[in-house]
């Protein structure tokens, strides 16, 4: 408790870890996101720059505002999470049956490789990441400033 007292007056947004799991709960959640993204790759369904986009102007949005599961009750309408769950729990349920896992081979290696280069163009890092840090403040600020989000 004394933890989360300390890290929530500083601004953050701490997360109560109820049982240990190997690495952070967050990095798990990115990383079950990633082994897709390759396995779609590896199986030549999108390109990496296509994958980003998907992210980056679809969920990506969704998710820096609010976690899956208030997205998802949003989704269900007037019935929330209940009424998602009742229409769309077996079509979920087929989604993660199909989802891939990749090996992370020399050619797949080389092909993200060869795709962020591609995606990133004449564009410096060092630009890119200012960037993308600077809009990060500004939606941390504006998240803050709303307030009333989960």
């Amino acid at each position: 408790r004394r933890a989360m007292d300390f890290y929530a007056a500083l601004g953050k947004r701490p997360i109560h870890v109820r049982r240990e799991v190997l690495g952070h709960i967050a990095n798990r959640l990115q990383a079950a996101l990633w082994r897709e993204a390759f396995h779609l790759v590896d199986q030549g369904v999108a390109s990496v720059a296509d994958i980003d986009t998907a992210i980056a102007h679809g969920p990506g949005l969704r998710w820096a505002l609010m976690g899956p599961f208030m997205n998802l009750h949003l989704s269900g309408g007037e019935g929330g999470m209940a009424h998602l769950l009742e229409h769309l729990g077996g079509p979920i349920e087929s989604w993660w049956r199909d989802l891939g896992d990749p090996s992370m081979t020399a050619e797949l290696k080389g092909r993200v490789v060869q795709g962020v280069a591609d995606e990133r163009g004449a564009r410096r890092e060092e630009a890119l990441e200012r960037t993308r840090d600077d809009l990060l403040i500004d939606l941390i600020r504006a998240k803050g400033a709303g307030g009333t989000l989960p």
